[in-house]
C-alpha cells in the first residue's frame, strides 16, 4: 500500500484545481500547470482537496497511485509558492550575468558559455557568482539547474566551480612532494 499515496491533497488559498477528463489543471498567482493523468489512478477534487486511489490492485495502478499524489502536490506548491535553486560560482574568473534572454557564464573556457533561458524559468544573478534559477515547474527548474551545473561541475582539489547552494564538496588532498 503506497505511503505517500493515502494522503489527500490540501489546496491552499488562492489555487484552483480543476479536472477535465484525463487533464488535471492547478492555476495559482504565479502561474498554471497541467497535468496528464494515467488510466491506473482516480482523481478526484472535492471540499479544498484531491484524493488519488489505484484503478484496481495490479503493480502498475499501486505503483503509478504515490507518483500521481506527489506530481499533484508539487503542481499545487508550484503555482501557489513556487520553486527555487540557488548555485553559487566559485573560481577566479568565474562569473554569470544575464543578458536579455541568455545566461552568459565565463568558466575558465577559451569562450562564454551562453545559455538560453527556456520558458516559464526565471534566472536572476544577484552577484557575479550567485545564479538563482525560479519557476513554478519543480522538474523544469531542477532541470535547468542541472544544465547549468554540468558545464563546468565542481573539481575536488580546489573546489572550482559551479555548484547547488546547501552542496558540500568533498575536497581531496593534492599531490605530496
Amino acid at each position: 500500500m503506497s505511503r505517500v499515496g493515502k494522503y489527500p491533497v490540501e489546496i491552499p488559498a488562492g489555487v484552483e484545481v480543476a479536472l477535465a477528463g484525463r487533464t488535471l489543471t492547478a492555476k495559482g498567482k504565479l502561474g498554471a500547470l497541467s497535468l496528464e493523468l494515467s488510466e491506473d489512478v482516480l482523481t478526484k477534487v472535492e471540499g479544498g482537496r484531491v484524493t488519488v486511489a489505484p484503478n484496481g490492485t495490479e503493480r502498475p495502478a499501486r505503483m503509478m497511485w504515490g507518483t500521481t499524489r506527489a506530481l499533484i502536490a508539487n503542481m499545487v506548491r508550484g503555482v501557489s509558492a513556487g520553486y527555487v535553486r540557488t548555485m553559487e560560482i566559485s573560481g577566479t574568473g568565474y562569473r554569470a550575468q544575464v543578458q536579455g534572454k541568455n545566461l552568459v557564464l565565463n568558466l575558465g573556457y577559451s569562450h562564454e558559455v551562453v545559455y538560453p533561458v527556456p520558458e516559464g524559468i526565471r534566472i536572476t544573478c544577484e552577484r557575479p557568482t550567485s545564479v538563482r534559477v525560479e519557476g513554478v515547474d519543480k522538474r523544469l527548474v531542477g532541470q535547468v539547474a542541472a544544465e547549468i551545473r554540468a558545464f563546468r561541475p565542481p573539481e575536488p582539489y580546489k573546489g572550482k566551480g559551479v555548484k547547488y547552494e546547501a552542496e558540500t564538496i568533498r575536497r581531496k588532498e593534492g599531490k605530496k612532494k
